[in-house]
């Protein structure tokens, strides 16, 4: 397969959840949970999940918590790894980010590990990717439209334009590597759709 794979049509809130064993099978080639899966890093994590906070209301202004449509993306996130148990959970130091790990991590009985945004966003990521290294098993990263991007070129994949403002539906599955050679990525859609225009808009630089 290609590094990075097509977007996946989008057929409703859980196309993810038909088409996750399918993804990790090709990523994996071996189908069924990630703890029985052969082909794994031998240091890190084999999985790493990133996604977007859920959709943000509009308050508070410096730190908005979820709307009613991030709530319920945040628990579709649940179904979305239905076929994979996360060992750790990264977040930013933001309501929005920890409030979208919130029901995955209560399922799992995981405390998120929280990454401050002081110092700037490189800074950021880079904590972020050095925590992520440190862990094992699958690892579900939470952060921002102008993050996670960054995220997964910092973890060795290809380089992408931010995310949109306007699209919270994206997830990605990236495969990391110990060898120096590029991580495999799968790009797909969980919870409620995307308006059909969200992946063409200008990427802002914010959250």
């Amino acid at each position: 397969m290609t590094p990075l794979a097509p977007r996946l049509p989008n057929s409703g809130r859980r196309l993810f959840i038909r088409v996750l064993g399918a993804l990790v099978g090709a990523l994996f080639f071996a189908l069924g949970p990630i703890a029985h899966v052969s082909a794994q890093p031998t240091s890190g994590p084999s999985l790493v999940v990133l996604v977007r906070h859920g959709e943000k209301a509009t308050e508070p202004a410096g730190d908005p918590a979820l709307s009613a449509a991030g709530q319920e993306r945040a628990s579709a996130l649940i179904d979305a790894l239905v076929n994979v148990q996360p060992s750790a959970i990264i977040v930013s130091a933001t309501r929005r980010t920890g409030e979208t790990a919130a029901p995955l991590a209560a399922k799992y009985r995981i405390t998120p590990q929280i990454i401050a945004l002081t110092g700037g966003s490189a800074l950021h990521v880079a904590a972020v990717a050095d925590a992520v290294r440190k862990q094992r098993g699958v690892v579900v990263v939470v952060g921002h439209s102008n993050t996670v991007p960054a995220i997964i070129r910092a973890l060795g994949g290809p380089a992408l334009p931010d995310l949109c403002d306007t699209s919270y539906a994206t997830l990605f599955l990236l495969q990391p590597t110990n060898d120096g050679s590029p991580a495999q990525l799968v790009r797909a859609q969980f919870g409620a759709s995307d308006s059909p225009n969200a992946g063409r808009c200008a990427p802002v630089q914010g959250r």
